[in-house]
């Protein structure tokens, strides 16, 4: 039976610093605030970003939102995003905003089954994040 599902609309990402995870986002994937936050009791408790196509919604751990996975804290995520050029442009960018690959180049393959290649590095709560390029 087909299903009218479409992408993932958004990634909700629990953080444990909000401004931390905004800025390293901003610098090393070019995370763009594009919405208004959403405050509880006048602090922020969730913050948009848009990573490429992608929209992750940072939510503050401990942010009083119940609608929420029952282990959800940060450090929790396995993330991949796209990476449009060759992977070797990606270790450069990295190297060039002082982030330090974890393991990669490597080969992978995409979720459509082909071949390309991954780099991969935490982010400041310790969530791994992937880079995967399919141009060589």
């Amino acid at each position: 039976m087909d299903l009218p599902i479409g992408p993932i609309d958004h990634v909700a990402y629990p953080v444990a610093d909000l401004p931390a995870m905004v800025g390293f986002l901003a610098r090393v994937l070019g995370a763009r605030c594009t919405r208004e936050p959403y405050r509880i009791d006048g602090a922020v408790a969730v913050q948009q970003v848009e990573v490429g196509d992608a929209l992750l919604s940072l939510h503050r751990h401990g942010n009083g939102i119940d609608l929420a996975a029952p282990a959800a804290t940060p450090g929790c995520l396995d993330i991949c995003f796209r990476w449009n050029a060759p992977i070797g442009t990606a270790v450069a960018h990295l190297a060039a905003v002082g982030v330090a690959v974890v393991e990669g180049p490597v080969p992978r393959r995409t979720a459509a089954g082909e071949p390309g290649q991954s780099v991969y590095f935490r982010d400041p709560d310790g969530n791994l994040v992937e880079l995967m390029s399919t141009m060589s």
